[in-house]
């Protein structure tokens, strides 16, 4: 840990990231709960997502040739004032005319396609200036710094939301982004030397091909989609749980995001331990079966203080997923291929995303918001399934 912090470049990153997750938590959680309390819909909520992650999709391929071709850095900072600087103009509409749908619209678009880029750039910036001793450690601290940002924002979102309104959600996003922006300036850039054939114009099918020829890596890729899916459809489900079936407020809602904020820092700060005593296969499954169990309990009983609970199992599990699952990778996946790797897994996810979200956002409209939890506890069922067979299948340790 000492090793990790004493470097600036890390330091600055880790900083960077906490600051930009709280921005990026705040409008997450108050752009779902703004749109439902002004249109009432489920399945506008769930269609809002649909654009996030739609364009997120279109622009993973992108996201991981500028990765893999251009010093990730630059990528880095570019994913923060690429999204600070339109925000601007959002925010002025929306002070202009109110609720404006067409401006949320482009919100979504905004935000997906500039989380896709930096998830790319920043893990992949991670593993080019760490040695693998210390990507365990690294992995856990980012998902702290996620986390903390995310926790912090569903503290403070629901009260935010409730004294002041969205605009203000947008307006600290775009500070934080300033803030985070000026901390990257001052890290080096990465200093990996890529061959000349991954920076072609067919790089990103470059970066398939390599995911394809080894299917071990393509196996474990495939389960690191399955908790980015669990959490999109938690975004569409949650509001509408807590307000239709909990019959709670938005400060009620901002306790359970916060609780699945807390569930992923302990996570952040547990799984580097864990990684270091444990074989990491058996992590992948002990914490899917944990979110599954967390899931069917929210499916199944309708009390505040278990939604909270049970938030924080799912925020704890998808965390350890993402830290183990993204540190085995990173040990096997070639440098040089891991933005468009990266970008891969994520475009993947938000494409399934793009059918699941508006379909579990007409089905909460049908059935009631607790059935997107029944869903959720299956794929995460799926997980455990698809990670023991691959126990049989691959080495994971």
């Amino acid at each position: 840990m000492k090793d990790l912090l004493q470097k600036r470049a890390f330091r600055n990153f880790f900083l960077a990231d906490i600051i930009s997750g709280f921005g990026v938590g705040l409008t997450t959680v108050g752009a779902n709960w703004y749109l439902l309390q002004a249109t009432k819909s489920n399945r506008l909520v769930g269609i809002y997502l649909t654009i996030n992650v739609l364009a997120g999709f279109l622009m993973s391929p992108l996201a991981g040739s500028l990765t893999d071709h251009f010093s990730r850095k630059i990528v880095i900072l570019w994913t923060f004032l690429g999204r600070a600087l339109p925000m601007i103009g959002l925010a002025v509409i929306i002070a202009k005319t109110g609720f404006n749908l067409l401006a949320m619209n482009g919100l979504a678009i905004l935000t997906g396609a500039g989380w896709i880029t930096y998830m790319a750039a920043s893990r992949s910036y991670v593993q080019a200036i760490l040695p693998k001793s210390l990507l365990g450690t690294a992995n856990a601290f980012i998902e702290v710094s996620l986390q903390v940002g995310m926790f912090a924002a569903g503290a403070i979102s629901g009260i935010i939301l409730n004294f002041t309104g969205f605009l203000a959600v947008l307006i600290i996003n775009i500070i934080m982004f300033f803030i985070a922006a000026g901390l990257i300036l001052a890290i080096p850039a990465d200093e990996a030397n890529f061959s000349t054939h991954t920076q072609t114009a067919t790089g990103f099918i470059a970066g398939v091909h390599y995911i394809a020829k080894h299917r071990q890596i393509l196996g474990i890729g495939m389960l690191s989609i399955l908790p980015l899916i669990v959490t999109q459809l938690f975004n569409v489900s949650s509001p509408d749980y807590v307000s239709t079936i909990l019959k709670a407020n938005s400060v009620i809602y901002g306790l359970a995001d916060m609780g699945y904020g807390i569930g992923g820092l302990v996570a952040g700060l547990i799984t580097g331990f864990l990684i270091n005593k444990f074989v990491a296969r058996h992590i992948i499954v002990f914490f899917f079966s944990l979110a599954t169990g967390g899931l069917l309990l929210l499916f199944g009983v309708h009390l505040v203080s278990l939604t909270i609970g049970c938030t924080f199992l799912l925020g704890m599990s998808n965390s350890a997923l993402r830290v183990v699952i993204n540190t085995v990778l990173m040990k096997k996946v070639a440098p040089q291929y891991m933005g468009r790797a990266t970008s891969i897994w994520n475009g993947t996810a938000q494409l399934i995303e793009v059918f699941a979200s508006t379909l579990i956002g007409t089905a909460n409209d049908t059935l009631g918001a607790n059935i997107g939890f029944l869903w959720m506890a299956i794929i995460m069922l799926i997980g455990v399934i698809w990670s023991m067979w691959l126990l049989q299948k691959t080495k994971i340790d």
